[in-house]
């Protein structure tokens, strides 16, 4: 779903009224392609499977689907055209493989959509038949620290590369292929500084046509993992006309309930094996998109749908 400057807020209210006024993200991808076997020992993490497991990424999208995800996350957080061509990789083909990301989520939504039109007893979450359900795609875009593969998404010290217009140069070009790859938003995650999420910002404002999400990581309640102000950092996502939720993730979910109070906007996201305990509190208090983050699964996301009373799905 395209969009222009005057639109984007309308889309994602839009989707929000018709998922009864929250909206279930997908949970950890990496993990579960773990889990399902994948190999993921390799800079370019979870996006090794573009090039080498193409079906088990488009399973775990319809297993999400499947579980009552509303949003399903590409597997380009750590998919870069640097990453790629480090790998031998040229432009072009670089530029193909993110492209192929949106393809594939949007391959997997098209199945779970068929298979309910032929066998909705097969695909139902608690009983409930979620065929008519709206569904988006959203193109995951990690940080620079998240290319560096050394953990530095997780301090957001760059050091010399802490530059807005270096990191504008990093992500540009990533960003517009994905923003054209038929994705309905942007999700723009794990962002650890301040710096970034005006890098960020500012790209939005150079031509993209569809909505964008800023999720930050906190490790104390208050900023970002960089010391940066969650509130500062939050402030330049609202000032983007582009950005249509800010929030959470990668974050001890004892924080996340004081976390949504400080931001206007927001999108959470945890990783932890019995969240879901907090998730109608979340809501309460004012969240709108809820999912999962690193080892999370589809039974949690499952466990998220039973427990929200809002996602009342009907044939």
């Amino acid at each position: 779903m395209g969009a222009n400057n005057g639109t984007v807020q309308t889309l994602m209210s839009d989707f929000l009224r018709t998922s009864g006024g929250v909206a279930v993200i997908d949970g950890g991808f990496a993990t579960e392609l773990e889990r399902h076997g994948a190999d993921l020992n390799d800079p370019l993490w979870s996006a090794t499977c573009l090039l080498t497991s193409t079906d088990l990424v488009r399973q775990v999208h319809l297993d999400y689907l499947k579980a009552g995800a509303d949003i399903i996350i590409t597997a380009s957080y750590q998919a870069t055209i640097q990453g790629f061509g480090a790998k031998g990789f040229s432009k072009e083909e670089s530029e193909a493989m993110l492209k192929k990301s949106v393809d594939i989520a949007c391959e997997a939504r098209k199945e779970y959509y068929e298979r309910c039109s032929n066998s909705a007893s097969n695909f139902t979450t608690d009983g409930k038949i979620l065929k008519n359900r709206p569904i988006l795609v959203a193109a995951s875009v990690g940080s620079y620290g998240a290319y560096l593969a050394d953990g530095s998404e997780y301090s957001g010290d760059y050091g010399d590369a802490m530059n807005l217009e270096f990191l504008k140069s990093f992500h540009r070009r990533r960003v517009q292929v994905l923003a054209e790859s038929g994705a309905d938003l942007i999700a723009f995650e794990t962002i650890p500084n301040k710096i970034e999420a005006q890098a960020y910002a500012e790209l939005l404002e150079e031509g993209i046509k569809i909505p964008a999400w800023f999720s930050f990581n906190s490790k104390d309640g208050v900023n970002v993992v960089s010391g940066d102000s969650l509130t500062e950092c939050a402030k330049i996502a609202d000032s983007c006309s582009k950005v249509v939720a800010v929030g959470i993730n990668c974050t001890p979910p004892r924080f996340i309930s004081g976390l949504i109070q400080s931001i206007k906007k927001k999108n959470t996201g945890v990783p932890d094996e019995d969240f879901v305990s907090y998730v109608n509190k979340w809501c309460e208090i004012g969240a709108s998109l809820v999912g999962g983050c690193c080892r999370t699964t589809p039974n949690t996301i499952k466990a998220i749908c039973r427990t929200l009373p809002s996602k009342s799905y009907t044939v």
